[in-house]
């Protein structure tokens, strides 16, 4: 572990039964607060895609949207928002997932992504995968190519890189 991500870990606050009893929810809040650690964050993936030749970043809901934002303005990419049903104006593609109990939908706006572009998906956690794996889905709808994913956090326990393709590269900041 860098000294760099050794001081993002100090800013995510662990905050007990949250959304439920029995979530140890990891709260980016200080690190966001906290302009060089965001700054670092954003380094680091901007670092590790280097050379990949990103057209496109894509962030999904809503805390994805803060990293996805910023890194595409750091890039010279152009940035797509991926939103849950009803959040977005105009005509949408929607991909449905299963999750553990149930299942969920996010919406893109239609032709988002130009065809052939080069894609980076961002979040800022992932857990179990079931959201990047359905955004890499909408990308693929519209004709890009999913390059690679980035999150600020993993939590590695619930493999979730597992529901994403071995071949395509996936970054994480920091794992717990």
């Amino acid at each position: 572990m860098s000294d760099r991500t050794t001081e993002i870990i100090k800013l995510i606050r662990d905050v007990p039964d949250f959304p439920k009893p029995g979530i140890m929810f990891k709260d980016i809040t200080p690190l966001l607060a906290d302009p060089k650690a965001f700054l670092t964050v954003l380094d680091l993936i901007a670092e590790r895609y280097a050379g990949e030749s990103i057209d496109t970043i894509v962030g999904i809901e809503s805390r994805g949207f803060i990293f996805g934002a910023a890194l595409a303005a750091r890039t010279a990419a152009s940035f797509v928002p991926v939103r849950k049903p009803g959040k977005l104006p105009a005509a949408t593609d929607r991909v449905t997932y299963q999750l553990e109990y149930g299942s969920d939908s996010l919406e893109m706006h239609k032709k988002s992504i130009r065809p052939g572009s080069r894609v980076l998906i961002i979040d800022d956690v992932i857990a179990t995968g079931g959201t990047a794996a359905a955004t890499a889905e909408l990308v693929r709808l519209q004709g890009g190519h999913v390059a690679g994913y980035g999150f600020c956090i993993e939590l590695g326990f619930l493999e979730g890189r597992s529901k994403l393709p071995p071949s395509v590269p996936v970054y994480s900041v920091v794992r717990f």
